[in-house]
Order: structure tokens, then C-alpha cells, then sequence
């Protein structure tokens, strides 16, 4: 991508973030940071989230590293979204209904011998 379109802008999908960050922590602290996550991901600006972020550093990352790293490794790009108008945030939040609709296709597509028939 970064050949044929040099400077295009990641977005990290959250909902697969978050889908990352919480397996590093045990099932019973899963709420809660699944709620502190929300509050990142859901934050009226930039700034807001990164404020969030750093609340999220400060209350696991005595007990939790590999999950606080697990969350700030790509903090760019998890907030990209932000350069952009705020009716769009919501869309470009996640891939997930994309791939759901590819998951689809995939389900309902027979591969024979490396051919595809519907």
C-alpha cells in the first residue's frame, strides 16, 4: 500500500485492538478494561484519549505490562481517526463490518481443487 500510495494514513481497527488487549489480561479484570478501553476509543478528541491512555497506564501497568503494551505500541494509528471529520470516526473506527460481510462470501463460496463455484 505504502508503494503505490506513499503517505497513506493507518487506522488500527479497535475492535480488534481491544480484542488483542484483553487477551492479556485475566477473564475476572476483563470488564473493567474493557469499559477503560471504551473510554479511550470513544474519547471526544485526540487529546482526551490520550489523557485516557495515560489513566490506563497508571492502573495496570504495575500488574498488566504485556497488555499496556499491547495497547500503546500503536498509538498513532489507533488515533488516526482523529485527523479526520468527526461524522466519519465511526466508520473508520473498526474493519469489522467489512470482514463480516467477506466472512459471508467466504462461508457461502465451495473451493474444489482450487477452483471456485457457487
Amino acid at each position: 500500500m505504502d508503494e503505490v500510495f506513499p503517505g497513506t494514513r493507518h487506522q488500527r481497527c479497535w475492535f480488534h485492538k481491544k480484542a488483542n488487549v484483553l487477551n492479556c489480561f485475566p477473564k475476572a479484570v476483563q470488564p473493567a478494561v474493557t469499559a477503560d478501553l471504551r473510554e479511550i476509543s470513544h474519547a471526544a478528541t485526540r487529546a482526551s484519549a490520550l489523557a485516557a491512555i495515560e489513566i490506563f497506564k497508571e492502573k495496570y501497568a504495575a500488574k498488566y505490562q504485556r497488555g499496556v503494551s499491547c495497547l500503546t505500541k500503536d498509538n498513532e494509528a489507533l488515533l488516526a481517526f482523529y485527523d479526520f471529520p468527526a461524522e466519519h470516526w465511526e466508520h473508520l473506527h473498526t474493519s469489522n463490518p467489512i470482514e463480516s460481510v467477506f466472512a459471508t462470501v467466504r462461508h457461502r463460496t465451495v473451493r474444489t481443487n482450487g477452483e471456485v463455484s457457487q
